[in-house]
């Protein structure tokens, strides 16, 4: 009997074995509007001041569908729409610095990926442009952090422009919000500070960007906790 007892075990586990469990969707690959650059392909809309932009991105694995966000710096209001395919059309405001990333879906699992987060300009009638709004690195907003043996923390940040033409940073730091208290002024090529903090307290601070045109971009208050 042990021949024929050891074969059906082997049937038995070759049969729940099934298929492969679904994998989760990898990130996809951002190919255009390029990262920090002026887009100039958008098709102007009729009575708007809108044109239409093609977004366009490299498909990823595992992938069923994509999520296109593309947020107006500005506003900060977000425009998304679901696609098959490794491009969508969005109409967007002219003249407006936007950032724009895409969600990889599959719905058989629950996990998405997100690609990296790409910020361009959507060309209008400038001939000078205003500065990327600063992108914050750390600490990030809502987050819960500790201080150094100094009793500080290092603010960091990202900055771009279209222009290449940055001048600095004005830093707006305190325990108000919204932070009213200019704490420091620095030159475009420094894109951290170091702040005196105290335990159990919040914290909220923004960046005016400058370039050498006078133009500047302010970006959303960001806000930690220190523990």
């Amino acid at each position: 009997m042990k021949p024929i007892a050891i074969i059906l075990c082997f049937l038995a586990l070759v049969g729940c074995g099934g298929k492969d469990s679904p994998k989760p969707p990898l990130s996809a690959l951002l190919v255009y509007p390029q990262k920090n650059s002026e887009c100039t392909t958008g098709i102007n809309v009729t009575g708007t001041n809108n044109s239409k932009v093609e977004f366009r991105w490299q498909a990823s694995d595992h992938t069923e569908s994509y999520e296109l966000r593309a947020t107006n710096l500005n506003t900060n209001t977000t425009q998304t729409i679901v696609v098959g395919g490794t491009s969508a059309n969005l109409n967007i405001e002219r003249g407006a610095p936007y950032s724009w990333l895409v969600v990889s879906k599959n719905t058989e699992v629950s996990q998405t990926a997100r690609s990296e987060s790409w910020r361009f300009f959507n060309a209008g009638v400038e001939t000078t442009h205003a500065p990327f709004p600063a992108e914050v690195i750390s600490p990030k907003t809502g987050s819960n952090i500790a201080r150094d043996i100094n009793n500080e923390v290092l603010l960091e940040w990202e900055g771009a422009d279209v222009d290449n033409d940055l001048e600095g940073y004005e830093v707006y730091f305190s325990t108000e919000n919204p932070p009213t208290t200019l704490i420091s002024t620095l030159t475009s090529g420094k894109s951290d500070l170091k702040v005196s903090v105290e335990a159990n307290t919040v914290y909220y601070w923004r960046i005016i960007t400058l370039d050498r045109e006078g133009n500047t971009a302010t970006n959303s208050i960001s806000e930690f906790r220190v523990r």
